[in-house]
This record gives C-alpha cells, sequence and structure tokens, in this order.
C-alpha cells in the first residue's frame, strides 16, 4: 500500500511548480501545498526575469498548467518564518521543500561600492519588474551607466537603461516604470567583464535580443579582439560559442561600416571585456567614474589574471551584475559562504552533515544561483527521488487537515491568496492591457502594490 503524503512546498516560481508537478507524477496519493511570500505564483519569471522577454516569459504558460490542474494548491502572501513556522510545517505535512531561490546580490568587496550611485542589479529588476516589496521609483539621472558583469543579467540590465521606454510599451510594464524610464536622460551604457569575449556566460538568445534594440548602436573595442581571438575548434567550444561569436563579429562588421559615417543612434551600449573592476571613484559622496584593471587569458584559456594596466571610465552610475546571493530561511541551517541551504542531494543536513529528516530543497536555494530555468526540472527531480526514497522515515503529521492550517493563518492575521484569486488579478491585469491607451497593444499591465494585489485577489 502507498503511503499516503502531504508535503508542503516553500516558493512558487518554477522550481518549486516542477517539484510539487513531479512529486504528485510519481506519488499520486500525496497532498501538496504551495506557499509564496508573494500574493502571486511565479516567482522568477514574474519578478526575475525582463519584461522584454516574452519567449521566457511563455514558460509561464506551462506552470499554468500545472497548477490549474489542482493537485498542487497555491497560497500566497504568506512569509515563511512569520506567517507560517517551521513548528507548523512539522504540524501538519510529512515534510517541507524549500524553493524559495536567490533574490540578493553577491557583494563586491571593492571600494566605492556603497557610494550614491552604485546600485545592485536585483534592486533595480525588482524595481522594472514591478516587485511590491521595493520602492516604486528608481534614480534614472545618469548619462553614462557601468554594467558589470558577463552574464544574462547583465545583459538584461544594460538592454533595459539603454532601451527606449515606448519600447517597452508592448511588455506588461507597470506605469511607474515606464515613467521612469521615459525620463532617463541616459546615452551611454558600459558592459565590463573580467573575461574575454570567447568566454562570455551570455546565451545567444539575450547576447543577439541585445543588437536588435531601437536606436541604440553597439560599440564594441579591437583591444578586446586579439588576433585568433575565438577558435572553434578548441577544447569545450560548443556550438553556443560558436553562435555567439558570428553574433560579435557580425556587430564588428557593422561598427567598422558605420565608422565612416556620423553615429547612427541616440544611444549607446558598449562591451568591454577583459576588465576587473578595481574601485568605483566617486567625488562628493557620488558616483564619478570606475576603475579597472585589464586582464589576460591564463594558458588555461579560460581563467584571467590581472596585467598591472590600469583604466578608467567616467560614469555616474553602476549597476553591480556579478550573481545572486541566497537569504537564509528562519530554523533552518544554512550555508553562509555559499548562500544556499545546506543539503546533500537536496536532502537537507546541518553544519555536521546530519539529515534534517522532513526537510529538503530545490533549485537556486539548493544549488546556487546558476544554470537556466530549464535546469531546475533535473534538480528537482534529484530531491523528489531523494524524498521518496526517505518515505518510510517520514513523521506523520499531528494534524492532516489544511483548513485547521488555514483557519490558523486567519487567526494571526494572514490575507493569504489562493489559486481562484490569482485567476482574478490575472483577468484584472489582462483587462488593465486591454483599456490601456497606449498606440501598442498590451497582454496586460501588471499592478505592483502588494495591498492592490491582495485586495484583487480576495474579492
Amino acid at each position: 500500500m502507498t503511503k499516503q503524503l502531504r508535503v508542503a512546498i516553500i516558493g512558487a516560481g518554477p522550481a518549486g511548480i516542477y517539484a510539487g508537478n513531479i512529486l504528485k507524477n510519481q506519488h499520486p496519493d500525496v497532498t501538496i501545498d504551495l506557499f509564496d511570500s508573494l500574493p502571486a505564483p511565479y516567482g522568477l519569471i514574474r519578478y526575475g526575469v525582463a519584461p522584454d522577454h516574452p519567449r521566457i516569459k511563455g514558460i509561464v504558460n506551462s506552470l499554468h498548467e500545472m497548477l490549474a490542474e489542482g493537485s498542487i494548491r497555491f497560497y500566497g502572501n504568506v512569509t515563511f518564518g512569520r506567517d507560517l513556522t517551521i513548528n507548523d510545517i512539522r504540524t501538519h505535512y510529512h515534510a517541507v521543500i524549500f524553493a524559495t531561490g536567490a533574490i540578493k546580490d553577491a557583494s563586491l568587496n571593492i571600494p566605492g561600492v556603497d557610494l550614491d550611485g552604485s546600485y545592485g542589479a536585483a534592486d533595480f529588476v525588482s524595481w522594472y519588474d514591478g516587485h511590491p516589496d521595493y520602492p516604486r521609483t528608481w534614480p534614472l539621472n545618469a548619462e553614462r551607466v557601468a554594467v558589470l558583469g558577463n552574464g544574462n543579467v547583465a545583459l538584461d540590465v544594460a538592454r533595459v537603461l539603454a532601451k527606449h521606454a515606448d519600447d517597452m510599451l508592448s511588455t506588461d510594464i507597470p506605469a511607474n516604470v515606464y515613467e521612469g524610464l521615459k525620463a532617463s536622460p541616459v546615452t551611454d551604457v558600459h558592459v565590463f567583464g573580467r573575461r574575454g569575449p570567447a568566454q562570455i556566460k551570455f546565451t545567444p538568445i539575450e547576447l543577439r535580443e541585445l543588437g536588435e534594440v531601437e536606436d541604440v548602436d553597439i560599440v564594441l573595442y579591437d583591444e578586446d579582439f586579439p588576433e585568433g581571438w575565438f577558435n572553434e575548434d578548441a577544447e569545450g567550444v560548443t556550438n553556443q560559442h560558436r553562435v555567439m561569436a558570428r553574433i560579435i563579429e557580425g556587430w564588428r562588421e557593422r561598427q567598422a561600416e558605420r565608422a565612416a559615417d556620423a553615429p547612427t543612434a541616440s544611444r549607446r551600449l558598449h562591451l568591454h571585456f577583459f576588465s576587473s573592476p578595481v574601485e568605483i571613484l566617486g567625488t562628493d559622496g557620488k558616483v564619478s567614474g570606475i576603475k579597472f584593471e585589464r586582464t589576460a587569458l591564463n594558458p588555461d584559456g579560460a581563467s584571467v589574471r590581472g596585467t598591472g594596466e590600469f583604466v578608467e571610465y567616467p560614469v555616474e552610475a553602476v549597476y553591480r551584475a556579478i550573481g545572486y546571493f541566497g537569504s537564509e530561511l528562519p530554523d533552518v541551517p544554512f550555508d553562509d559562504k555559499y548562500g544556499v541551504i545546506r543539503n546533500q542531494g537536496g536532502r537537507v543536513v546541518d553544519a555536521s552533515g546530519a539529515q534534517q529528516l522532513g526537510l529538503y530543497a530545490t533549485g537556486w536555494i539548493k544549488r546556487g544561483p546558476v544554470g537556466l530555468i530549464g535546469h531546475t526540472k533535473s534538480d528537482a527531480s534529484e530531491t523528489i527521488e531523494n524524498l521518496l526514497a526517505d518515505i518510510d522515515l517520514l513523521v506523520d503529521p499531528s494534524n492532516e487537515s489544511t483548513d485547521a492550517l488555514l483557519a490558523e493563518l486567519t487567526a494571526r492575521g494572514v490575507e493569504y491568496t489562493t489559486w481562484a484569486g490569482w485567476l482574478q488579478l490575472d483577468a484584472h491585469e489582462r483587462a488593465l492591457g486591454e483599456a490601456d491607451q497606449s498606440p501598442v497593444q498590451r497582454e496586460r499591465v501588471k499592478v505592483v502594490a502588494r495591498d492592490e494585489q491582495v485586495r484583487i485577489s480576495r474579492a
């Protein structure tokens, strides 16, 4: 006889939803409750992916189908550690899977990082994606901006900064984000990475989209492209690398063609390589420039070393897009060095390596903020495999009533939202898009304020 399971999942982004879907497919006799601190589901897709990424945003369709099927129950606006405790979990569930991701910026320990005008990219992403827990305004007052990083987040940030606001109207950006971008005086966005152009961590789609931004010229620098800079026969070179090399070479050719003429665009997006930041420069407490050490490839063809040559660039703002870092959860073992829940194959362990039975992790909070969204599927599969292997060891909950738990949340003043509530909010945002008077058709306009999301969801 198959054991009936009750499992809670904390985090309603792709990692949490994939985990729930895999679990119910592998163990049909299971009750799954999915909790999130935000009133709406989808996590990273709704609040971490740039709004002008329709192909990635399309992942919502498959996530929607998984939740609409009804085997996974969604409860939003519930914060773990405040509204819902580890004791609640142990009382009502056999196990919990943490899928809380990573939303903070990794630290960059260089002088000047605390200057006015030095920003974490994650905070900027949360602003332009309309995250309810972030300020509604953003100080877009710089003409020259530096973005640090050679990953997809750096490209997203650079593209949004360089893009004209009117070209974002076809997306779901809230009105306050549109107005902020509209007022931006930016003319030049510089993206800096420590490695060379052959070692970039972008994806071809992200890179190609960068060159398709209206009224923005891509600018590259010859000193970053030594003779034979890309060897397609080198060890470890993938087809993705080859595609990106062709994209970059195409930009270089177009740049050479336009060199004889005046700049064709009102804004420029500069890509710099072999540049390691050493100091953010300031005047009167505000960012006024940034200093880099030029780097060179080591013989391994992957890592870089400093050359002792230093270069300064005048900028009025710096965005640090060097990676994300996970946040600690109350009463859950956490690795401060790597920003993840301590785990072995998704099984949560303490500092000594002892398993914390009934506690599991998946996604970025398990493996760190690396890899594409699709990687969370294999990640979740491993966690679910180990959870089911432990099934006979899991302690039966003393109270198996979801209604009892919801009553407790209500008694604590928690205005939780549900799947039915999300459908109401979804319809409301779509109606806002339909009613919008912009010259382009808008599928939806995102509601930002938490209390408004909750009100609409609970109406």
